[in-house]
């Protein structure tokens, strides 16, 4: 099913009641983009809150603060109307806390963004093109890329997750919990996959330009990842090198002895 409608700033939580009613009738979600919702105008408050896996919104135009609050297996699209001349990496598309809360699902992101972008994010992936003060405070999964400026102090407890930022300005991270360094192979596979979504959903130049000459690109590209979070991942690999069940009771001391540093 796809439809396009208007919305204005004062249409808050747009698309959760939706969302209400397909986890009801569909637990675990539908296939993805049984539903593509196609918008236009000012997303309010909470734009595509919660949305749960299937459901696809689109908005081309701007959003407020806390689009895909708690997001649940959906896709949130943000990107300039249409007839905009504006260049859109060079301007905010949507407002703070972006993600908050976020457990699975996609944000594609078409400009810039506020403060405290992925807050607590748990498992969701989101492509932005530049981040105010704060990003990925607290998250504790998921994958975030920026493609673009940092505020200060990102990744403040970061726990979870890996972040890949472009052109990262290391005196703006907060490193207490998180180490900088080189994409990894995977890391190279996981990024690929999202910029080229971000292509199919906001068009994106940046992003494009990006996939167009990888072999530079990927070097400009810094990947955050927290230290603790990393000890617990080689803990688990080993585990199952090993044939045991990673979630077994050995398995969970040899992770706790590794949390301790």
């Amino acid at each position: 099913m796809r439809s396009s409608i208007a919305v204005r700033n004062v249409n808050r939580t747009v698309g959760t009641m939706l969302g209400h009613h397909v986890t009801k009738s569909h637990p675990y979600g539908l296939p993805d983009n049984t539903i593509e919702l196609t918008m236009t105008g000012s997303g309010g408050q909470s734009f595509g809150a919660f949305l749960p896996a299937g459901v696809t919104m689109q908005l081309f135009g701007d959003a407020n603060d806390y689009v895909g609050k708690g997001l649940s297996g959906g896709r949130v699209v943000v990107r300039p109307a249409q007839e905009a001349r504006l260049v859109a990496e060079e301007n905010v598309i949507a407002g703070n806390v972006i993600a908050y809360g976020a457990t699975t699902g996609e944000l594609f992101l078409r400009g810039v963004v506020g403060e405290r972008f992925c807050v607590r994010n748990s498992g969701a992936s989101a492509v932005v093109e530049g981040v105010g003060d704060h990003g990925c405070e607290y998250m504790t999964g998921g994958v975030a890329v920026v493609l673009g400026a940092t505020g200060r102090n990102f990744a403040a407890g970061m726990s979870g997750g890996v972040a890949y930022v472009l052109d990262l300005d290391p005196r703006l991270v907060n490193t207490e919990l998180v180490d900088l360094g080189p994409l990894r192979p995977d890391d190279e596979t996981t990024l690929r996959g999202l910029l080229e979504g971000h292509v199919r959903w906001t068009g994106s130049p940046v992003a494009q330009a990006l996939l167009d000459d990888w072999a530079n690109a990927r070097e400009r590209f810094t990947l955050v990842l927290p230290r603790d979070y990393q000890r617990v991942l080689d803990v688990r690999a080993e585990a199952e090198a090993e044939g045991l069940d990673p979630d077994g009771a050995d398995v969970w001391h040899r992770i706790m002895e590794a949390s301790r540093g």
